[in-house]
């Protein structure tokens, strides 16, 4: 009987992991929720898929995934953190650039506050401002091109008092959507969202101002044939369409 009792239970242990194992689970930064959204009801369509997604900070996702944790694809928001899962061997390649993202600048529309790229009147906005909301610049790509954003322009000095971080773009972004900041800096294609777009006001910055945000996928080791499937959709005519749409420029 106990035979019995250890053999059923390491067999339903056994179901239990294939199917956790067959799951595909994908990292995706959270500048890329609402494109992605669309990308995956795309991927999805006349075929049977059941992807589990989680939405954060690239950096976050990086240091999980360098630590073991079980996901399949990462949609970073930047080069960096991917290119360090390849160099530790964690990625079936090096992966591909799949969008190029852009900096914007958001506030309330309750605010009165002028938004506009002429430096002497954005010198007015960060005065008036109590605080300015960034992500997280050692996590978070956008929030890294916010402060080079800011030094370009001569402002940092003005505006690093100033700061509240956001541990990725979107909680970022929520601070101003709610009033919590005056202003802040954010992804494009998060500006540009139904429900941000309820809250706020935007401006998409000068592109000459921060470094490029080159935006790479990889796939884990030993990823399941979906999330392989879902790598390469990423990569189509259809899933670059909806990029566009959502604020992105694509590499060439």
């Amino acid at each position: 009987m106990k035979l019995f009792k250890c053999l059923f239970y390491f067999s339903l242990w056994m179901y239990v992991s294939i199917a956790v194992g067959q799951t595909t689970s994908v990292a995706v930064a959270s500048n890329m929720k609402d494109a992605f959204t669309e990308i995956y009801t795309a991927f999805k369509v006349n075929r049977k898929s059941d992807v589990r997604v989680v939405y954060g900070s690239s950096g976050n996702f990086a240091t999980q995934i360098l630590n073991g944790a079980p996901f399949n694809i990462f949609i970073a928001a930047d080069e960096q953190f991917p290119l360090e899962l390849y160099r530790q061997g964690k990625t079936m390649d090096s992966g591909k650039v799949y969008a190029l993202g852009k900096l914007a600048l958001i506030a309330g529309k309750a605010s009165d506050i002028k938004l506009t790229n002429d430096k002497a009147e954005l010198a007015r906005v960060i005065a008036k401002a109590n605080k300015i909301a960034i992500a997280k610049p050692e996590l978070a790509p956008y929030g890294k091109a916010a402060i080079e954003y800011l030094k370009a322009e001569g402002l940092w000095d003005q505006a690093k008092a100033k700061l509240v971080y956001g541990d990725n773009v979107g909680a970022a972004t929520m601070f101003v959507a709610t009033g919590a900041a005056d202003v802040g800096f954010t992804a494009l294609s998060l500006a540009q969202s139904p429900q941000i777009a309820k809250e706020t006001r935007y401006l998409q910055v000068s592109e000459g101002l921060y470094e490029p945000i080159k935006q790479r996928m990889v796939v884990i080791k030993d990823a399941p044939q979906e999330a392989i499937d879902l790598y390469q959709f990423m990569q189509s005519p259809k899933a670059r369409d909806i990029l566009l749409k959502h604020g992105y420029s694509l590499p060439k």
